[in-house]
């Protein structure tokens, strides 16, 4: 078969049946609207981080400073005092955690922490021994220091830095209470620094996930633009090999001389074209709106000899192995045979063809052969519909390929594959 280069005609636009007048197949779907971006992974794993890391680091420190506080109780400590307040902050070290992790209230939570270390601070002079006072490593100076941490990742910046402030104050006024106005001085100096440091990294770190969700949702746009672009792009190419495939392909039969006469085939050619303009126009103004049809084994042989019993005009011998495949890939196939059996009418007429379909395990192959003139594949311009879309681009969009054989004088071999091994 003298598969040439088909018809020089590149439509924008098409239809849907092949070029011997099959049924319409459906025209693409558009691609949905994007939706909004409202996924922010960074920000939902850093606000994870920031509730279970201050529960964590609160609820260790409570129990710790609970013993510490308990080994060491000599005057001027208040032994009754010290057990109330240590009970109190151990249970409410326990809250904390639930308050902030299972019922997700931190700031309130946040707030009675701070109220409550700011007492004890108060309280230095009975509930700390004068000999672990000094050195900022008593208790009541971890607990303080806790607070003050825990607070930058809780709380937004602009109530973070004043709750550790006032911490900072607080423990250097009960220390200064306490009668060691080196160490008010010293870990009151300690609790700001510490403040502004956890502030900063708390900060870095916010504003880090802010630019890695921009970043991700840009990457999100951008891939949904060159999906629709893609999916836009596709629709075309099908329109494309649709409409070169029947009303193209019609007309350059009949300028050729193919059809003769008053010819049954060609009214039913022209009626099949013009279902074809007709879908195109619908689909065009937005009345396209079947549902997909559900995917569907069908009879490939069948189909190949309905195609080869419209194209009487042919001379051409068929040996089809019975096949099913999915609908899909019997629409494929079959326009692209069609699509060779056509050429052989348009460029060798009066050459022989044979038709061969055969499934060899996962693979289903039909090959086309003419004994046409032949041509060289090679010297095809781009702009030509017939092999590139029609029978490579069709069955490409199925999973499938198309192989082309074809010399000057030596006729033409076209095998199509198709396999359900994935």
């Amino acid at each position: 078969m003298s598969v040439s280069p088909s018809s020089s005609a590149s439509p924008s636009a098409a239809g849907s049946p092949s070029a011997a007048g099959f049924a319409p197949v459906g025209q693409p779907r558009p691609v949905d609207p994007a939706p909004a971006v409202t996924e922010m992974p960074a920000a939902s794993a850093l606000s994870w981080v920031y509730t279970l890391f201050p529960a964590l680091l609160r609820l260790t420190c409570g129990i710790a400073c609970a013993v510490a506080a308990l080994t060491v109780r000599t005057p001027p400590v208040s032994t009754s005092l010290l057990v109330v307040v240590v009970s109190l902050l151990t249970a409410w070290s326990v809250l904390f955690a639930a308050l902030v992790v299972r019922w997700r209230r931190p700031a309130p939570a946040m707030a009675v922490d701070v109220l409550l270390t700011v007492g004890t601070c108060l309280l230095i002079r009975d509930v700390v021994a004068a000999e672990v006072l000094p050195g900022e490593v008593s208790w009541v100076a971890i607990q303080s220091s806790t607070s003050v941490i825990v607070a930058q990742f809780v709380l937004p910046i602009t109530r973070s830095v004043p709750a550790g402030l006032l911490v900072a104050a607080a423990y250097g006024i009960g220390a200064h209470l306490a009668g060691d106005d080196t160490e008010a001085v010293g870990h009151a100096i300690t609790l700001a620094v510490q403040t502004g440091c956890a502030a900063a990294l708390a900060g870095v770190a916010r504003r880090s996930s802010r630019l890695a969700d921009a970043a991700f949702a840009a990457y999100q746009e951008t891939a949904w633009a060159a999906l629709t672009a893609r999916a836009a792009r596709a629709a075309e190419r099908k329109q494309n090999r649709d409409l070169h495939d029947t009303v193209l392909s019609t007309l350059t039969v009949v300028g050729l001389g193919g059809v003769a006469g008053r010819s049954p085939l060609l009214r039913e050619r022209a009626a099949a074209d013009l279902r074809t303009l007709a879908g195109l126009a619908g689909s065009q103004s937005g009345l396209d709106t079947e549902p997909e049809a559900e995917v569907r084994l069908i009879a490939l042989d069948e189909r190949l000899r309905a195609l080869l019993g419209r194209l009487p005009e042919l001379r051409a011998s068929a040996a089809l192995e019975a096949c099913a495949v999915p609908a899909p890939v019997a629409e494929a196939v079959t326009h692209s045979t069609g699509e060779a059996l056509s050429n052989v009418l348009r460029h060798a007429p009066g050459a022989t063809a044979s038709v061969r379909l055969c499934r060899n395990g996962d693979t289903v192959a039909v090959e086309v052969v003419d004994d046409g003139p032949g041509f060289d594949p090679d010297t095809v311009p781009r702009h030509r519909y017939g092999l590139r879309e029609s029978v490579h681009g069709r069955m490409a969009t199925v999973g499938g390929r198309a192989e082309v054989s074809s010399a000057p004088g030596q006729g033409t071999r076209i095998r199509l594959e198709w396999s359900d091994a994935h």
